[in-house]
């Protein structure tokens, strides 16, 4: 049982570098983090666990100055990381910390290859060891001090249990004959980084009803998404719970120019009035004079292939990925050993289908697509493109050779 385990709380530098001389001596070590994505502008991690052959330890960052002692554990490729969901596990670790990932085990693409149906890691223990997971602190905001032990509780359950699970997918990978593919998925996690992104007043296209709006709406919008981001910052919480998308939209549609009027829109919002009703007015009246160009609403241009290959594009491609989803939906309904997940996804699909290629060389070097997916799929998805587009003269050629199928 999990609470009869040793367990070890470190909210100290020289707690972090004892840590890490404890952790250098394992061969495999589960991780997970806490973080408060849902409760600031900037989330941060706020916690880090681990488990070990010696026990449990929850660290707690906001009382250390530095976690680099763990740089050389992370980095370890002797030292099997566990995870269960490690994408978003590690972007925030390299971003917070500097911490980089080597010898990735996650237990989520273990599953998801073994095909389980149901892939929570509350769901896996539960199946597995027989034990409720309550999911209750979920949705915690983790930078809260102090830790209650029902926090430490459940932070600990979501490692507690992990490097049993990996000995469980393990056999199960073997057996079905996918532990080559875990681990070039696993390779592929590790290199993942965080999508830095400045923020972009023309994001505002992204509210769902902005593209219905006119042309003076879409400047109002603009406006209000600006000084919606402006007070987020300002108050250090998530732009969607100072405004909602809704009331921004309404705002845009209606476009009252003055408090009073934003009073009448939104009569009974006391808080919200409070807070912004001024600042609403004043968006509105940037909008309204506002002579900045609007974003043009066209699709992007398509980034070029990195190896030159064939492209095909518009409603040609969509045609080839509605090919290539079918054939991928009936193997999967046909197969018990196939999922979505070990076929291809549609954001592989899409790839595939506007690349074109004609060779298996080809389709390796498409962006994205997996060895594992080459091996196992490749000459069944050429069939595929051969049929919908069997000629080149259908599809845009790039400066490399004329393609032939070997």
């Amino acid at each position: 049982m999990m609470e009869d385990a040793p367990f070890l709380i470190v909210d100290s530098d020289e707690g972090v570098r004892a840590l890490a001389k404890r952790l250098a001596k394992a061969s495999v070590i589960a991780v997970d983090t806490e973080s408060d994505s849902m409760y600031h502008y900037q989330e941060k991690v706020c916690l880090l666990q681990f488990t070990d052959g010696e026990g449990d330890v929850i660290l707690d960052p906001l009382g250390c100055t530095t976690l680099d002692p763990l740089k050389p554990i992370f980095a370890d490729p002797t030292i099997v990381k566990v995870f269960h969901g490690a994408d978003y596990d590690i972007v925030c670790l390299k971003r917070d910390f500097g911490l980089r990932i080597r010898n990735l085990f996650d237990t989520l693409v273990a599953a998801q290859f073994v095909g389980l149906s149901k892939l929570g890691l509350a769901d896996l223990i539960g199946n597995y060891f027989g034990v409720p997971i309550d999911k209750l602190y979920q949705r915690h905001d983790w930078s809260q001090r102090p830790l209650l032990p029902e926090h430490l509780d459940y932070a600990r359950g979501d490692t507690h249990y992990l490097l049993a699970l990996r000995e469980i997918m393990l056999r199960a990978l073997d057996r079905v004959g996918r532990v080559s593919h875990q681990i070039e998925e696993c390779e592929a996690l590790e290199r993942k980084e965080w999508p830095v992104k400045a923020f972009e007043p023309n994001g505002y296209v992204r509210v769902r009803g902005a593209k219905d709006l006119d042309e003076t709406g879409q400047r109002v919008l603009r406006a209000l998404y600006v000084y919606r981001d402006g007070q987020a910052r300002r108050m250090d919480r998530p732009s969607y719970k100072v405004l909602g998308d809704d009331v921004m939209l309404e705002v845009a549609v209606r476009r009252p120019s003055t408090t009073a009027a934003v009073e009448r829109l939104f009569p009974s919002k006391r808080p919200l009035l409070r807070r912004h009703g001024d600042g609403l007015a004043q968006a509105v009246r940037t909008g309204m004079t506002d002579e900045a160009p609007l974003p043009s609403g066209q699709e992007p241009e398509e980034p070029e292939v990195e190896t030159g290959t064939i492209r095909i594009r518009g409603r040609a491609a969509d045609r080839v990925v509605e090919a290539l989803k079918l054939w991928r939906n009936r193997l999967v309904q046909h197969s018990a050993m196939h999922t979505p997940y070990s076929v291809a996804s549609n954001s592989d699909l899409k790839a595939i289908a506007r690349a074109r290629p004609f060779t298996i060389e080809e389709l390796a070097e498409v962006p994205g697509i997996r060895g594992w997916q080459v091996h196992d799929h490749g000459h069944a998805i050429l069939g595929v493109l051969d049929e919908v587009v069997p000629e080149a003269s259908m599809v845009d050629e790039g400066p490399s050779r004329k393609r032939r199928r070997r």
